[in-house]
């Protein structure tokens, strides 16, 4: 990541110095001042430049037809600039069209190495500021089931038979099915042994 940013703000420094040269050349045989022809060039590639930089930013958002519109105008000045500059200049034995497509070359890689230096810088500072997710961890407590009402029904209804009451006041009283204390009262009886049945007996 490093050694892309390294090289792509080299390049761009390049391209930005070529088109600047030529700019500024084209301004001051457009008849402005020594003195003041060096802005022109600063002023139409500084647009490529910031306007790059805004559309990676406002990736995505509702504003960002702005800083494309802005873009566009000011590669197109610039190129346009460039080749006007190489037309102007070129002499008898360059082409005029090739003259202008290799004055076109320096602000259109601007144009692409400002906008991949800002992608690049974008991903380094998201990957920085992201951080991995722990994974979630669970903690499995086993608890024993508490005795509920379902449990101790059968033996309450084993011993309220055993002091005499009938299946349906039992049945009342616990508020089920009289077949319900039936079956409790028979699986009761199943399940005691058989020394106890022989003492009840």
């Amino acid at each position: 990541m490093f050694t892309a940013v390294v090289g792509t703000v080299f390049i761009a420094a390049g391209a930005f110095w070529l088109s600047f040269t030529s700019l500024a050349d084209l301004a001051r045989r457009s008849g402005l001042g020594a003195e003041q022809a060096w802005a022109w060039p600063l002023i139409v590639d500084g647009i490529i430049v910031v306007a790059t930089v805004a559309v990676v930013v406002l990736a995505g958002s509702r504003g960002a037809w702005y800083p494309w519109a802005l873009l566009f105008a000011g590669a197109l000045i610039s190129v346009t600039g460039n080749a006007l500059h190489a037309i102007v200049t070129a002499n008898s034995e360059v082409p005029l069209v090739l003259a202008a497509a290799v004055a076109a070359v320096p602000p259109l890689v601007l144009l692409a190495i400002t906008h991949l230096t800002s992608v690049l810088a974008h991903h380094a500072t998201v990957s920085a500021v992201a951080e991995p997710v722990p994974p979630l961890q669970y903690e499995v407590v086993v608890t024993e089931a508490p005795t509920t009402a379902l449990t101790a029904e059968p033996g309450t209804a084993a011993e309220l038979s055993a002091s005499g009451w009938s299946n349906r006041a039992i049945a009342q009283h616990l508020g089920v099915h009289p077949s319900t204390v039936g079956r409790w009262l028979r699986d009761r009886v199943g399940t005691v042994p058989q020394e106890e049945l022989a003492e009840g007996s």
